[in-house]
């Protein structure tokens, strides 16, 4: 991996773990994710503008079908990190949702785009994935008899469900947000943006199933749906320039580094326990992704 494409790489993991924070505290749901997407269609609208349309009038059927399925895709996505953080700790499902999202983007990357690992590769993957099942399950998860906590038990099998769910939606909108900018050679900021107007009009019917609770929402959570709006394209936009530097199987896996600055911020800023237990899952993590880097 380019030394230009894990910097990239690294900024984005910081910046989503921090808006992943925000999503956490907001214990948002369908509105959440709406407000989000019209906060992101306002707030980018000049950059896009200032970037130019210039390469819309040449998106044929292929560029649009990407963008509304990574759109879908996306909404659902969101809403199930959102239901996982309602359900349990950040800690718990925010890394088996960046676990298993990779590990499914590595392989699939492997079949389908005719990617290769190598040793090193399989290696790195190997520590990611590992790291992440430190992280997310701990000593407690277990436990027997007397030492398991009943409620803890099933807060953590709910996080690491959702997790599961999130992570297999991270994986679809890997391979077609890889394909639209590495195949069809879209530009990854007029891309996403589009991606993240068309969840609009998407994630309308919910809302207005429930029209009174919005502005009640909006009200409490505006401020957690800015940090979202900002931080949540930001991270992306930087992964998927880092996609047309190097191959898919490197930077999704690489993603992970988020795990580092997650698990500082559960432990610290939310009080969640077993700290040591997930600051060694986070080193297995950083292991993995160096060697993921280096792997040729």
């Amino acid at each position: 991996m380019p030394a230009s494409a894990l910097a990239l790489v690294v900024v984005a993991a910081l910046v989503h773990a921090l808006w992943n924070f925000a999503a956490k505290k907001a214990q948002g749901n369908h509105h959440f994710a709406c407000m989000t997407a019209i906060g992101v269609s306002l707030l980018w609208l000049p950059v896009v503008v200032v970037a130019g349309f210039d390469e819309l009038p040449n998106w044929g059927w292929q560029a649009w079908t990407a963008t509304l399925a990574s759109a879908v895709v996306h909404l659902a996505y969101f809403n199930a990190l959102l239901a996982g953080y309602r359900a349990a700790d950040m800690t718990v499902v925010y890394p088996v949702a960046r676990g298993s999202g990779p590990l499914i983007s590595a392989l699939a990357a492997v079949v389908l785009l005719d990617e290769h690992l190598g040793l090193g590769g399989t290696l790195g993957l190997a520590g990611v994935v590992g790291g992440i099942l430190l992280m997310a399950a701990g000593p407690a998860f277990f436990a027997k008899g007397a030492g398991r906590d009943p409620d803890l038990h099933r807060k953590r099998q709910l996080g690491i469900a959702w997790g599961a769910l999130t992570g297999a939606t991270i994986a679809a909108y890997s391979l077609i947000d890889g394909y639209a900018v590495k195949v069809l050679a879209l530009s990854p900021l007029i891309y996403d943006y589009f991606c993240n107007l068309l969840r609009v009009p998407v994630s309308l019917p919910a809302v207005l199933r429930d029209r009174a609770g919005f502005l009640p929402a909006l009200r409490r959570q505006w401020k957690h749906a800015l940090v979202v709006a900002i931080g949540a394209p930001t991270a992306y936009i930087l992964v998927l320039y880092a996609m047309t530097l190097a191959p898919l199987s490197r930077v999704a896996p690489a993603r992970e580094l988020s795990m580092l600055f997650a698990a500082l911020i559960g432990g610290q800023l939310l009080g969640e326990g077993e700290r040591g237990w997930r600051i060694a899952g986070a080193v297995f993590i950083a292991l993995g992704v160096a060697a993921l880097a280096m792997a040729r």
